[in-house]
């Protein structure tokens, strides 16, 4: 059964419901095979966030104000300092 459309917590509940039911009986999360519930649970909380429009963002790189990060470039190997 598709996921349901909408942006309501009942909306969103209800697909994550669905997921977990699928995952119980296949082992399957469309096409990936999380070890365990609770990775399935998570994962599956993640598609309906996302499905819904309402996906959490992450920070990336745990970067912080005033922080600096040394890289290298692909093309030569001197070390480039981005603020």
């Amino acid at each position: 059964m598709p996921l349901k459309r909408g942006s309501s917590k009942k909306t969103v509940s209800s697909n994550i419901g669905e997921m977990v039911r699928s995952f119980k009986e296949t082992g399957k999360i469309g096409t990936s095979k999380p070890d365990t519930k609770g990775a399935a649970v998570k994962q599956t909380v993640a598609i309906a966030l996302t499905k819904a429009g309402k996906a959490k963002k992450k920070a990336s790189g745990g970067a912080v104000r005033g922080a600096s990060r040394v890289v290298k470039k692909k093309d030569a190997n001197s070390s480039v300092k981005i603020y």
